[in-house]
């Protein structure tokens, strides 16, 4: 499979644990052996794997027996999984995983990281927790692959933490979350399904090498792997990686669509309104002509943006148009072009100009289309007196021999 159209999508619908992420990889076909020797080299831990059916799904549960329980600092753990014999690639992730507990933990207590007491996390297991799940992680080679995070189940009730009992999620995963782009819900147990050590894993490789959606990608997926957890919360305690492969030449972008109806908005609101919220971070603004009821004439403001933007723009669009409402439309995603911007140089009336030129490939490198930018031709056009269609097809054309030549 060409490791560019390859998609993998971490589903923690039961939430998700260090033990369960690394079950999950295995069962997806890592090889075991190298994962529980990553494990048994940075940790003072024992592993033992087995096959467990829950809820009648076969998945895979990973059990960590810890011979030491002393509390370790940040920098004890660091220097512990330095030490071990991993490879670069491990060891990186392995720490930025680490950092991002102890970030968490850090501002949780208030505690600078150097004497940074690892409370929620601080054993053997957590190290082999990061330690597993990095080596899992890359004994499947999934740096190289398209990589989405669905929204955590975090669970319910109240959980038992180093600050008393408190409301789930606990405030180390709480701080976890609160520094990524992860999306999160509560529920559909009133027990502690995400636990820090989870939180971080999906955090981090999520921002390292993926991206948040908040329904499955397009994909002919070609395989799951469940990781179960040791409790028992009344419904199937897994975690789901799902592993499959989207189209080669076009790359997945998950978007959504804003839209609401206006006919009391002038053209120049309207056209202010574009530019904002262009401006703001959208991907695309239209605005169409419609026919309202009662024979009014509208407008139709349609607004494509990230996921995440959503609530910020929609808010712009009511501010600026007093609008009362706007929708939100489901979109799976959209497939897109690599889109670059590259300078050519070209000699109009004699002299010499710079013009930008974007151009659009798929992920192969096979160019779709090349568009000279308009402002660029435009000033050459003024300059040199010469038509503004002559500069833009001589622009591309320099931008197309250029890519042959590359």
């Amino acid at each position: 499979m060409n490791p560019l159209s390859r998609v993998v999508v971490f589903d923690p619908f039961m939430g998700a644990s260090g033990d369960m992420f690394i079950g999950s990889l295995l069962n997806l076909g890592a090889e075991a052996s190298t994962v529980v020797e990553a494990m048994e080299s940075a940790a003072d831990v024992s592993i033992s794997l087995s096959d467990a059916k829950t809820g009648h799904i076969m998945a895979t549960r990973v059990d960590v027996a810890q011979h030491s329980s002393t509390m370790l600092k940040y920098h004890q753990m660091t220097d512990q999984i330095q030490s071990a014999a991993l490879s670069r690639a491990v060891m990186d992730d392995a720490l930025g995983i680490l950092d991002l507990m102890a970030r968490a933990e850090s501002s949780v207590h208030g505690t600078s990281m150097e004497e940074l007491h690892m409370h929620e996390m601080g054993q053997q297991d957590a190290i082999a927790d990061v330690v597993g799940a990095s080596a899992a992680f890359h004994a499947l080679d999934m740096p190289g692959a398209q990589i989405f995070c669905m929204p955590i189940s975090v669970g319910g009730g109240y959980v038992d933490t180093s600050h008393g009992t408190l409301p789930v999620p606990a405030p180390a995963t709480l701080a976890v979350l609160n520094s990524s782009k992860l999306m999160w819900r509560g529920g559909p147990v009133e027990h502690e399904l995400l636990t820090p050590t989870g939180a971080a894993i999906l955090a981090y490789f999520t921002k390292q090498y993926g991206t948040v959606c908040t329904v499955y990608p397009q994909l002919k997926s070609s395989g799951a792997g469940y990781g179960t957890g040791s409790k028992d919360v009344g419904m199937p305690n897994l975690l789901r990686i799902v592993m499959g492969e989207s189209d080669p030449a076009l790359a997945i972008d998950h978007i959504e669509m804003l839209e609401t109806n206006v006919d009391d908005v002038t053209g120049e609101v309207l056209g202010y309104l574009v530019q904002e919220l262009m401006d703001e971070g959208a991907l695309d603004v239209s605005v169409i002509p419609a026919t309202m009821k009662k024979g009014r004439s509208g407008s139709l403001i349609k607004v494509v943006c990230k996921t995440g933007d959503s609530h910020r723009l929609a808010r712009r669009i009511m501010v600026e148009t007093g609008s009362l409402g706007v929708r939100l439309v489901p979109i799976r995603h959209r497939l897109t072009a690599r889109r670059s911007i590259m300078p050519v140089d070209i000699n109009v009336a004699g002299k010499p100009y710079k013009v930008r030129v974007k151009t659009a490939c798929d992920t192969g490198g096979h160019v779709l289309g090349i568009s000279a930018e308009f402002e660029d031709c435009k000033q050459v056009a003024s300059s040199s007196g010469r038509q503004l269609k002559d500069i833009m097809r001589r622009a591309e054309e320099a931008a197309r021999l250029q890519l042959e030549l590359e």
